[in-house]
């Protein structure tokens, strides 16, 4: 449920003013956003950024096999009937953790993201993508209740009564779906902007088809494309352009900081 909360102050409007401003006079589907604006932004591997990351999925099956095999080889050791049968149940358990994942995939993914924590990067990325959000969206006027970098529940909630009345009723004007669009994109820009793979696109991606199918007038699958760019553009460049706040925030936000504490974060650095 959204909820309507305090209005910002003098300072918090000096900040998403002027970016609100930019997004007005930005916005246009007939512009075409090319991969080479990308690129010339710093996202790197721009023409992958919409392709699923399989790293995770992939080092994950990769291990639950391999130590499995592994283990199943050293049981083949045993004397007698244990020799025998314990492989074969070491061996199962790769085909449960397939079975898991046809049947009930949210299982498996949540273990996969357990799994994922162990990457060097992993919560590293959670930071800065989280934080990309949380800060475009105070950029651009959104307020935000609450976020979180937990495994398996990454988010940053934002909150407005008139956005929430549009989303719902399937009559988000293009100009909001531009708004969002942006933050939606934010965290998919910050992750281009500094890493190779961008691996938490998916959540990102299927958020702003969403917002899409609830827009009024429906736009075309040509201009859905051209949106996602301009959107992974226009996030990329106030992430650029605030590389400072973002740093900022990313630091309160691993520190577990409250909203309130993260906005102050944000006004103490200019």
């Amino acid at each position: 449920m959204f909820h309507v909360v305090r209005s910002v102050s003098i300072k918090s409007v000096k900040f998403w003013e002027k970016a609100s401003q930019t997004l007005a006079t930005s916005t246009n589907l007939c512009i075409h956003t090319s991969l080479r604006e990308l690129t010339t932004l710093g996202i790197k591997n721009a023409e992958n950024l919409a392709i699923p990351s399989v790293r995770n999925d992939a080092v994950f099956l990769f291990t639950v096999v391999g130590t499995t095999g592994f283990l199943g080889v050293l049981a083949g050791q045993l004397p007698g009937d244990w020799g025998f049968f314990v492989p074969y149940l070491i061996g199962s358990i790769s085909l449960v953790v397939l079975a898991v994942g046809s049947i009930s995939p949210g299982l498996l993914q949540a273990a996969i993201g357990g799994f994922s924590s162990f990457f060097p990067d992993y919560q590293e990325r959670i930071a800065s993508h989280e934080a990309a959000h949380f800060l475009v969206a105070y950029l651009l006027g959104l307020p935000i209740l609450g976020y979180s970098l937990d495994i398996g529940k990454e988010h940053v909630n934002l909150i407005d009564e008139k956005l929430e009345k549009l989303i719902y009723s399937g009559q988000l004007d293009a100009k909001e779906l531009d708004r969002l669009a942006v933050v939606a994109m934010a965290g998919l820009a910050a992750e281009g902007l500094k890493y190779d793979k961008v691996v938490g696109q998916s959540a990102d991606l299927f958020t702003l088809q969403r917002l899409i199918n609830r827009s009024k007038p429906q736009i075309s699958k040509e201009q859905q494309q051209n949106l996602t760019r301009w959107a992974v553009l226009f996030a990329g460049s106030l992430l650029k352009n605030n590389k400072v706040l973002h740093e900022a925030l990313i630091s309160a936000m691993s520190k577990k900081a409250t909203v309130m504490e993260c906005i102050e974060a944000i006004e103490k650095t200019e």
